[in-house]
């Protein structure tokens, strides 16, 4: 069945192509608009459903049904997140250079499935797992055979999640015509309403999973999210003829992997290259000049990959380069200057994003192990992720339905929060939710500690505002830094931009799985009380790990502040700039080149 699907999505996809190379390119954009981002943002919004009901009580189930705990179980739960995050590059390479974005985010989608449906079964069939443990008993570890299946379904949905996270984002902005004022301001509001209608979907039907999940059937509860996951691939499928697809452009990775070889190779010219002796040649057509990439004056090291330094060996009769290896042209250059001025933004977003890993792991096991009774109902400790989702969700709400508006219509322009203040105000959310998680649980900890329990008497509402940050952490500093990394590169690039900025989520679940293991070693080699390590979180000092990864948000923020910032700087200016120009075009003072026959 998987396979005629793919079959004949593949064969539509070829046929559909084959049209939009015969048509202009501007009958194919009566495609896409908001028409194409409903199916996107339902088959989005579903998945979503699917994969998060997973990692949102992942925790809660790998310490339940698995008996794990500690370090391992952070180990875990991190580096599927990281290997989640890292598959995207390599679904970004297939997507730009061989299958498109249509058929990569496809196929991505049937193997989660399949990787779904093998979890699924790990709660249906108790020889999956090993035996139940209550409480803080020594519990029988999981066999290796077990663990093996359980990691292939994991490693499944990885795999997915590489088809998906790389192309979502980019197959949503594909929809809209950018050389347009409408296409335009469109984008504008794409990313933020990308994250508001998928997380008010979560909200929703999350309550319900997640409460089935760990009051009623594990397997019940993994069933609901699989069936999710089969109907977003319908729902994919039906709006398939209104979709923008734009045909593979190459691989973006390999041509960045020639400028800086042709960069190092060159390295002994000392002058710095003019425009005038860079090789640019003028055979790529395009229906708008604002569309094309030009010379900038940014990172001159790598124009040297350009430079021709003799025409006799490096160009043919025709004037086109021999080997692409040794002289790459303008274009070819300036696509890695993006990426390079991406990288100090990207980096800063790497330690937000170690903040809200710490809530998905140790801040479930905080709830864990406290009073989760509200009157007679239980409250699931995966319910706690829904506090951060809520927040970013009502933010959102509150900056594109009230604020922009008003503030708009006071100035009488555009007014929004620049990305400078978003990523910045999202740092220091970030330090705040460490810094309260650090008192919270040195409250949990003094009470289960006084009354010589397990659990704690600490109710549950006191875990609230530590979740909150962490959703207002993703409200700012998430959403500012995807924006900012997919309006940096062009169009063919935003598969590349999706890759990414997914890296850095995987980045920071390696990170920290490196500094909790480090930590536990490190504090159990001093002789003292371990910070982390054990099944039992009343045994460790978990609030210096937390107001450790605090401190490292505050050299983040100072990193930022005197250095990233500067990069945000000029992409604003120039798209400042740039605008300017194309209120001259669109007012008919600037007339555009007519494009190539």
């Amino acid at each position: 069945m998987a396979d005629e699907i793919i079959n004949a999505s593949h064969s539509s996809s070829e046929e559909e192509e084959e049209e939009q190379n015969i048509a202009p390119k501007c009958s194919a954009r009566k495609k896409g608009g908001w028409t194409a981002i409903a199916f996107i943002l339902g088959n989005e919004s579903f998945e979503k459903l699917a994969s998060v009901s997973l990692i949102s009580n992942m925790t809660t189930y790998l310490r339940t049904k698995y008996n794990m705990g500690g370090v391992f179980l952070v180990n875990v739960v991190s580096i599927w997140s990281g290997c989640s995050n890292i598959t995207p590059i390599a679904g970004a390479f297939l997507a730009d250079a061989h299958l498109g974005r249509f058929l990569t985010l496809l196929i991505g989608s049937l193997a989660s499935f399949l990787g779904m449906g093998m979890v699924t079964l790990t709660a249906g069939i108790d020889e999956l797992r090993p035996p139940h443990c209550q409480g803080n008993a020594r519990c029988e570890d999981p066999q290796k055979w077990q663990l093996a299946y359980l990691f292939a379904g994991l490693g499944f949905m990885a795999i997915g999640s590489g088809g998906i996270r790389a192309c979502n984002i980019a197959f949503g902005a594909d929809q809209f015509d950018t050389n347009t004022e409408k296409g335009r301001t469109q984008l504008k509001s794409f990313f933020n309403w990308w994250y508001f209608s998928f997380t008010i979907a979560l909200i929703i039907a999350l309550t319900v999973v997640i409460y089935i999940q760990t009051n009623i059937s594990w397997f019940i509860g993994f069933l609901i999210p699989t069936c999710c996951l089969a109907f977003s691939i319908v729902i994919f499928l039906i709006g398939r003829n209104s979709y923008i697809r734009l045909k593979p452009q190459g691989c973006v990775f390999i041509d960045m992997a020639k400028v800086i070889n042709a960069a190092c190779r060159k390295r002994h010219i000392h002058d710095l290259p003019t425009a005038s002796s860079l090789y640019d040649p003028s055979t790529r057509e395009s229906e708008n000049e604002l569309s094309v990439l030009k010379h900038t004056d940014r990172f001159k090291f790598l124009d040297k990959a350009a430079v021709i330094v003799d025409p006799n060996s490096e160009l043919n009769t025709e004037g086109v380069a021999k080997d692409s290896w040794r002289l790459c042209n303008v274009e070819q250059v300036e696509r890695l200057k993006c990426v390079v001025g991406i990288l100090p933004v990207w980096v800063a977003g790497i330690t937000c994003f170690i903040t809200m890993e710490q809530m998905n792991t140790f801040g479930v096991l905080q709830v864990i192990q406290s009073n989760t009774k509200v009157g007679n109902f239980m409250i699931p400790p995966g319910w706690m992720g829904l506090a951060s989702m809520i927040a970013l969700a009502i933010w959102i709400f509150i900056y594109e339905c009230v604020y922009v508006p008003n503030a708009s219509k006071i100035s009488k322009k555009e007014a929004r929060l620049s990305l400078q203040i978003r990523i910045k105000i999202g740092i220091i959310m970030a330090i705040l939710c460490l810094s309260v998680a650090a008192l919270v649980e040195t409250r949990r900890r003094d009470l289960a500690l006084k009354q010589g329990t397990f659990l704690s008497p600490l109710g549950i509402a006191y875990f609230l505002p530590q979740f909150i940050l962490s959703g207002l952490t993703e409200a700012f500093a998430a959403v500012s830094v995807m924006e900012f990394l997919n309006n940096q590169v062009p169009e063919t690039m935003r598969s590349v931009a999706g890759a990414i900025f997914f890296s850095s989520l995987s980045i920071a679940s390696y990170l920290n799985t490196l500094i909790v293991n480090l930590v536990e070693i490190l504090s159990r080699l001093n002789g003292g009380k371990r910070w982390l390590g054990g099944h039992d979180l009343n045994e460790n000092k978990l609030e210096r790990f937390y107001l450790l990864i605090a401190g490292v948000g505050v050299l983040n923020f100072i990193y930022f502040h005197f250095f990233a910032s500067r990069y945000i700087q000029s992409y604003e200016e120039s798209k400042r700039r740039k605008t300017v120009l194309e209120d001259r075009v669109d007012a008919g003072y600037v007339d555009l080149p007519e494009k190539k026959p």
